[in-house]
């Protein structure tokens, strides 16, 4: 009875994964074409590492681009990383946009009309 009763629903444990099941994407040829069309605003990948970057990053978001900053180079520097922190919420308060933390290493920081929903997304639900 327990093995049929596997066969319908499972037997509740996830076989084995093996690396050949997964397949590798190669986004090279959508980048390209992505790359070619200009935008209006653009989402930025950053790594901060010290306040000389600041300037740069906040240009970046009064130029109307969203960034999405690596922090974790300067976690362990509670007073830089507090002084970068209250530099960019300086700049999404002066352009009305929004700053939020993403898990422990990551900020993300808007411009003028976009804000950042806190509520998750799951199963198609908020």
């Amino acid at each position: 009875m327990a093995n049929l009763m596997d066969k319908i629903f499972g037997s509740g444990t996830k076989p084995a994964t093996s690396v050949d099941e997964y397949t590798e994407l190669d986004l090279s040829k959508y980048e390209k074409v992505m790359a070619e069309e200009p935008a209006e605003t653009y989402i930025r990948v950053a790594e901060l590492t010290n306040l000389n970057e600041l300037p740069y990053l906040k240009k970046e978001v009064y130029d109307g681009n969203i960034l999405m900053i690596d922090i974790s180079n300067i976690k362990a520097d509670k007073l830089l990383l507090d002084r970068a922190l209250k530099d960019l919420k300086d700049v999404v308060s002066d352009v009305h946009g929004d700053i939020a933390g993403i898990k422990d290493d990551q900020v993300l920081v808007t411009p003028t009309g976009v804000k950042i929903d806190r509520s998750k997304i799951i199963g198609g639900k908020y």
